[in-house]
């Protein structure tokens, strides 16, 4: 199998789950416990946090560990509509935010929030003008994703987040599909929350981080003990913690970009040579992710040329969405026609995707284009 869906899920690093195994096997002890066994598990926990904050330029006591990216969403969002409604009951979101942004505006749509999605251009790019003009007295919050989860667009976050700023605005952004794969900096981005998620940067499922800016308090959206400096109740599960820090440790070395970036473009370079005009490019090659390749088959339905690829994964879209024959939510706020969006499939490259497996990929997917057409 040429695994070419690393958006979707990363494999597991062996050393980052070499690093669990000791928390698997030997260190059980609750973290919250004072004894030995206790003091081990909460070391474990304070180094991996420590390894999360560096990896994206925060300091330790701003990361809260949390289930996942979509956890971290949600505790953003809900957390800053709870907290802060007294000042507005106002939201902004581009229209190409992953469900875990969305359904959680929706949420809050049914408990009298407001929410305003801006628009995307051809490219998947949000253009700050419209945020500009998105914003009213009662705007509270800003979340636009840092790169598309589809086409891989990069949003011009810094910017967005300094008009959020100069208007007294939280601004969240959503790095789950970024991280690993291009620099994350809190800083340089200006953002007021970030969130994370394990198994986009070969960690296991199950894990991921919320960065919360020194000074902010929002409501948390587990209740219950003081654990996370009381932003987020519950046990912390230490093996997959450690594994989070470990996988952000090496992420950090390890990107990739420039070699990345050439795979993807030998393999779009073979779908066009092979297959000429049938094929057409989603999103922007210049500002996107190095490793994110969306391209549409004209005429054709991208599930249905996924099923004829028996050794080639990949999505047609994303992930959650895999089972449709409807056109992405995505292609469709971008503008992109229906014949091109039908036929669109998501090849997505990583840490382990080599020269040879572009190849063959691009071989595979030709021959079944032409039998399909």
């Amino acid at each position: 199998m040429i695994y070419l869906d690393y958006n979707a899920t990363t494999p597991l690093d062996p050393r980052v789950r070499e690093a669990m195994i000791p928390y698997l096997r030997d260190h059980h002890g609750n973290p919250s416990s004072g004894h030995a066994l206790g003091k081990v598990t909460r070391a474990a926990v304070e180094q991996a946090r420590g390894q999360v904050a560096a990896f994206i330029g925060a300091s330790p006591d701003e990361i809260v560990f949390t289930s996942g990216g979509s956890e971290s969403n949600n505790h953003v969002i809900k957390g800053v509509a709870f907290s802060h409604r007294e000042k507005g009951e106002h939201i902004i979101i581009s229209a190409v935010e992953h469900p875990a942004v969305k359904r959680p505006c929706e949420f809050l749509e049914r408990q009298g929030f407001r929410v305003t999605c801006v628009p995307v251009d051809r490219t998947c790019r949000v253009n700050p003008d419209d945020v500009r003009e998105a914003i009213t007295t009662r705007t509270i919050l800003i979340s636009v994703m840092h790169a598309n989860n589809e086409v891989g667009t990069i949003q011009p976050i810094a910017e967005l987040a300094a008009i959020a700023k100069d208007r007294g605005i939280l601004f969240h952004t959503d790095a789950a599909q970024s991280a690993a794969k291009i620099p994350v900096n809190v800083n340089t981005l200006g953002v007021d929350f970030l969130s994370l998620a394990g198994h986009k940067i070969y960690a296991p499922p199950g894990v991921g981080a919320l960065f919360i800016r020194t000074g902010l308090q929002i409501e948390p959206l587990i209740h219950g003990a003081g654990h996370e400096q009381g932003r987020r109740a519950g046990t912390e599960g230490v093996p997959n913690i450690v594994a989070l820090g470990v996988a952000c440790r090496i992420a950090g070395d390890e990107m990739r970009i420039e070699e990345i970036r050439k795979l993807r473009e030998m393999l779009f370079d073979a779908l066009v040579d092979g297959l000429g005009d049938r094929v057409v490019r989603n999103g922007c090659a210049e500002d996107g992710l190095p490793n994110t390749l969306n391209v549409g088959f004209r005429g054709l339905i991208g599930f249905d040329l996924l099923s004829q690829l028996g050794d080639v994964a990949a999505s047609p879209g994303a992930a959650c969405h895999a089972t449709t024959h409807k056109p992405s939510a995505v292609l469709q706020a971008m503008g992109v026609p229906s014949d091109v969006a039908l036929g669109a499939i998501r090849f997505s490259l990583g840490r382990w995707t080599s020269e040879q497996e572009i190849r063959r990929a691009a071989d595979g997917v030709i021959r079944a284009v032409r039998q399909m057409a």
